[in-house]
């Protein structure tokens, strides 16, 4: 439950105030959400502006599709992918900036089939590979960012069984990986 003033909010509530643009329940879901957002976030960046930023822009993009939440799986699922989405569209839009920095700090001849030929898209191709149940777990793990407890309770297993899960999901993507990109392996 959010806390605003001395009104408690349901995830349902939130949805629907938020859905109404109702400001308390904006700031409600924001700053009940933001912490986590922001931890997820930070995996993947040590800027705190850029983090800050994503985030956001996230929770904007939260907002605006507020309406098309169906209320399956968790809201913090949900708003998690909004968020993630937000964070890869940052980077695709900035990948030159950094492609530049990256080019600046190593003096070493780039192999013949370079970074910019290894896309999220083969990420996903490959992570798509996996046996279904390890592909999940691989996915709310390091993607979404959910801990062994909660994929556990997510999709009724043990914590054990999720670390199974995510520690044979890996090895099979490092194998793959090094099969098809064994430069960056």
């Amino acid at each position: 439950m959010a806390i605003f003033g001395k009104k408690q909010y349901t995830d349902e509530e939130l949805v629907a105030g938020c859905a109404a643009n109702d400001r308390r329940a904006q700031e409600a879901l924001y700053r009940r959400f933001f912490p986590e957002m922001m931890r997820m976030v930070r995996r993947y960046t040590k800027d705190e502006d850029t983090a800050i930023e994503v985030v956001n822009n996230g929770m904007m993009r939260v907002f605006k599709k507020i309406h098309t939440y169906a209320h399956k799986g968790s809201l913090e699922g949900w708003m998690r992918r909004l968020v993630y989405h937000c964070m890869a569209d940052y980077y695709r839009e900035n990948s030159r900036y950094l492609h530049f920095l990256v080019l600046e700090d190593h003096d070493q001849s780039v192999p013949e089939r370079g970074l910019e030929s290894f896309y999220e898209a083969d990420i996903h191709k490959v992570i798509s590979t996996l046996p279904p149940i390890s592909q999940e777990v691989f996915r709310m793990y390091a993607i979404e960012g959910y801990s062994h407890a909660e994929i556990g309770e997510n999709l009724k297993m043990s914590e054990g069984t999720s670390k199974w899960h995510l520690s044979t999901a890996r090895q099979k993507l490092r194998e793959l990986l090094q099969i098809h990109y064994p430069a960056y392996i």
